[in-house]
């Protein structure tokens, strides 16, 4: 009965341990801003809703939500949101159009920053922030828990205080992007610049990846903005603190701590300066106080339009708004070893017993 009852804790730690990679991932969202931010989660299509479409998350507080594996959709955050009694309202920037607290399948109304995702496609989760909407709030991402280069990403720049005032909005409240602003094909890669090869960053497309180097600048800026992780689970921060004085190469990934500090980061073509408290462990992600940038006129050329920040894959397959089908998440190496170690011993207390 003994040997029964130790097989039986065995099989059932194995079966926890194995399945630990396919339980999806959870989303834990953080506002550092001064005011209180009104998130918004649209699933994309063939994807379902989470626990909520749209939350209030006042100043200093955090909430969190389980998303399955193959989900993908994008988050963002509103501001200046004003709503009644019997949730009813709207937004100053991030609007989602429904005219209630929840979002109820509306995206995001443009300018705003999104973070995008999609949980386990190919056995990776694939993730980005993206400005091609433009800008409204400073947003980090962040993940912990998984295998893989796991890095973080965002925009921690205030790009509403270096926004040019040909794609401002009211009164420094959030930055459009040149397609928002302007309407051309050249800006919004379509028409005859709908490809890679015709599509090229613009002036303004450049300001943004100056500022926020990891982020989505624009359509077709996928090679230094899409990044993988297996496993994990992601802490989305709104308004983040100046990140402390790290290198902006590679680090494993860590939970977020809390970070004390002062001074400047440098490399991958920028620097930054910056003191103050906050939270995270960002990796070379950005955060200037004038980029030095002068951008007058409406301007042609090729650059920077609209979309979902699309990234295409080594079989020129595309990741639109990252959204992929239900592939199984991979179990890690780390999971595998530790699970047939488990068994091993169950197997041999049963042989001698």
């Amino acid at each position: 009965m003994a040997t029964l009852s130790f097989f039986s804790f065995s099989f059932t730690l194995l079966l926890l341990l194995t399945t630990r990679g396919v339980s999806g991932a959870t989303f834990t969202f953080v506002n550092r801003c001064e005011n209180t931010v009104w998130p918004g989660i649209l699933a994309n299509a063939g994807s379902p809703r989470l626990d909520s479409t749209g939350f209030e998350l006042p100043k200093d507080t955090s909430r969190s939500f389980q998303a399955p594996t193959g989900w993908s959709g994008r988050f963002w955050a509103r501001t200046g949101c004003s709503f009644d009694g019997s949730g009813s309202g709207s937004c100053l920037t991030g609007d989602c159009g429904s005219g209630q607290v929840e979002c109820n399948g509306f995206g995001a109304a443009p300018p705003a920053t999104l973070a995008e995702f999609t949980l386990g496609s190919g056995g990776q989760d694939f993730y980005d922030v993206s400005l091609v909407d433009g800008y409204n709030l400073p947003m980090i991402v962040e993940g912990s828990g998984g295998s893989g280069l796991c890095t973080p990403t965002g925009c921690v720049s205030d790009l509403n205080q270096q926004c040019p005032p040909e794609l401002r909005v009211g009164e420094g409240d959030a930055c459009k992007s040149a397609c928002e602003a302007f309407g051309t094909p050249e800006y919004c890669c379509s028409g005859a610049y709908a490809s890679p090869a015709t599509c090229k960053p613009s002036v303004y497309s450049e300001m943004f990846k100056a500022a926020c180097p990891k982020s989505y600048s624009y359509a077709y800026d996928d090679a230094t903005s899409t990044f993988t992780c297996t496993g994990a689970d992601y802490t989305v921060t709104f308004c983040p603190s100046s990140p402390s004085q790290k290198s902006s190469s590679y680090s494993p990934p860590m939970t977020s701590t809390a970070s004390q500090g002062s001074g400047t980061q440098s490399g991958s073509g920028y620097s930054v300066a910056g003191s103050g408290s906050g939270t995270g462990s960002e990796s070379g992600l950005g955060s200037e106080s004038g980029v030095g940038y002068s951008v007058t006129g409406s301007g042609s050329g090729s650059g920077s339009g609209s979309g979902s920040g699309e990234a295409e894959l080594a079989d020129g397959s595309w990741l639109a708004g990252l959204a992929m089908g239900d592939s199984p998440r991979t179990v890690s190496p780390n999971t595998l070893l530790l699970a047939s170690a488990t068994l091993s011993i169950t197997l041999s207390v049963l042989y001698y017993s």
